[in-house]
């Protein structure tokens, strides 16, 4: 999996065929089949996998009672904190979040159609319901917040900026403020 992560952050899905994932790997194509039905699979578990991880981070001293803006800055901190840790991680979701395998996902997610409601649409939920957070759809709460945080990862990945601790808590602040009433 670690071998997949690396090729399709460097060279995208259809850049990474299975047999140079086997290759990086240093197993035999047939191998990653006895585990990974097909490179579909493999991209899925892949995915999964990294939520796992993430949601784990987020989680670990999650200020459940806190009130929702320090909730908020201290999970937009928590996932920009993450992927500036870890750039392939990142690469690889930005993909798949934007290809035919994220999107209906996302869909979900934003439409509140998904098992589990993620903390940041409880945020948001729990923000609109008290007048706190302005009274837009989901999705549009999450593009004024993830969409910066992704531009900002990318630029910070390419070399563009640099963001260092003040400025991270700056940039969650203007987030918030982007939704706060």
């Amino acid at each position: 999996m670690e071998a997949a992560l690396e090729l399709i952050a460097e060279k995208g899905f259809h850049g990474a065929p299975m047999a140079e994932i086997a290759e990086k790997a240093k197993v035999a194509a047939g191998t990653i089949y006895t585990y990974f039905e097909s490179k579909d699979v493999l991209i899925n578990e892949l995915h999964q996998e990294l939520e796992k991880r993430i949601t784990f981070e987020i989680q670990e001293n999650f200020p459940a009672f806190a009130p929702l803006r320090e909730r908020f800055l201290y999970l937009f901190g928590k996932v920009l904190q993450y992927f500036l840790k870890h750039p392939l991680h990142f690469r690889f979701l930005e993909q798949y979040y934007n290809s035919p395998y994220g999107i209906s996902l996302r869909r979900e997610r934003i439409l509140g159609k998904s098992e589990g409601q993620t903390l940041l649409m409880d945020i948001f939920e729990q923000g609109v319901e008290e007048n706190i957070v302005k009274k837009f759809p989901n999705g549009i709460l999450a593009s004024l917040t993830f969409g910066p945080l992704f531009f900002l990862v990318r630029d910070h990945t390419l070399g563009f900026i640099n963001l260092e601790e003040p400025l991270l808590e700056q940039m969650a602040e203007a987030c918030w403020d982007a939704i706060k009433i």
